[in-house]
C-alpha cells in the first residue's frame, strides 16, 4: 500500500494498494533503488510490471551499460552514438543486398545482359516466343523482377524463369502484353508447379509464380510450361 496522512494514520492517507510482489513494506522508500524490466497485459484493464529492487537492480543495470558498452567500441562508436551508427549500418547492408541481386539479375541475363535467345514454340494457332531459364544464385523475391525485364527484351513472347534457394523452388511466367488476352500466365505456372512437388500457384493472367519442395526439378518444371504453352 502507497500513502498515509500527515498525522502518521497510515490508513487514513492511502491512496494504492496495488503494488505489492508478495513482500510487504511499510514505505516505498524502503525499496530503495527500483528498475522496471517488463510491462505486460494480465487482464482487460489490468497492466503488470516486472522489477527489481536494490542491489539486484544496480546490478541489472550494471550490467546493461557494461553490454552498451561493448557494443559501441565493436562499432567504433560512443554508446550515445550507437542507434544512428546501427541505423547506418542497415542501410548499408540493404544497399550491398540490392547492388547483388541487381548483379545477380544481370548474370542470370536481366538488365544489362545481351538480348536473350527465345525459341519458337508451336501451337494450334500459332507459334510463339518461349524464354526459359534457371537462374543461379537469383532469390525467389527477385524472380517476378527478372521475369519483367526478360519479358520486355524479348517484346512478344512467354517467359518462364525458375529458382532454387534453401532446399525449395520457385518458378515465374511472365506473358508480354499483347498475348496476355490469349495465354493465361496463371494456367501455365500451375503446370510448372506440379512438376515442383507444389500445388497451385497465383498472380495475374500476365505474371504468375509458385513453388514446391522439388528443388532438382527446375528443368522438370519449364519444360512442363512449355508443354502446356503448346496444348494452349
Amino acid at each position: 500500500a502507497m500513502g498515509g496522512d500527515e498525522d502518521g494514520d497510515e490508513d487514513g492517507g492511502r491512496f494504492s494498494f496495488e503494488l505489492c510482489g508478495g513482500t510487504h513494506v511499510r514505505r516505498t522508500g524502503d525499496i530503495g533503488f527500483f528498475k522496471i524490466v517488463g510491462e505486460g497485459a494480465v487482464s482487460s484493464g489490468v497492466r503488470r510490471i516486472e522489477a527489481l529492487t536494490g542491489a539486484d537492480a544496480e546490478s541489472a543495470v550494471a550490467e546493461a551499460e557494461a553490454t552498451l558498452a561493448a557494443a559501441a567500441a565493436a562499432l567504433r562508436t560512443r554508446p550515445a552514438d550507437l542507434a544512428p551508427r546501427i541505423q547506418q549500418l542497415l542501410d548499408e547492408k540493404k544497399k550491398i543486398e540490392r547492388d547483388l541481386a541487381e548483379a545477380r539479375r544481370q548474370a542470370a541475363g536481366g538488365a544489362g545482359a545481351s538480348a536473350p535467345a527465345a525459341r519458337t514454340v508451336a501451337r494450334a494457332s500459332g507459334g510463339v516466343a518461349f524464354l526459359s531459364r534457371i537462374a543461379d544464385n537469383v532469390s525467389p523475391r527477385d524472380l517476378k523482377t527478372l521475369a519483367d525485364e526478360l519479358k520486355t527484351k524479348i517484346g512478344s513472347g512467354v517467359v518462364a524463369v525458375a529458382a532454387a534457394a534453401d532446399g525449395k523452388a520457385s518458378l515465374v511466367v511472365a506473358v508480354t502484353p499483347d498475348l496476355a488476352g490469349t495465354l493465361d500466365a496463371v494456367a501455365l505456372v500451375r503446370k510448372g508447379a506440379e512438376a515442383l512437388g507444389g500445388a497451385g500457384g497465383g498472380g495475374r493472367p500476365d505474371m504468375a509464380q509458385a513453388g514446391g519442395p522439388k528443388a532438382e526439378a527446375l528443368e522438370a518444371a519449364l519444360q512442363a510450361v512449355e508443354d502446356a504453352l503448346a496444348s494452349s
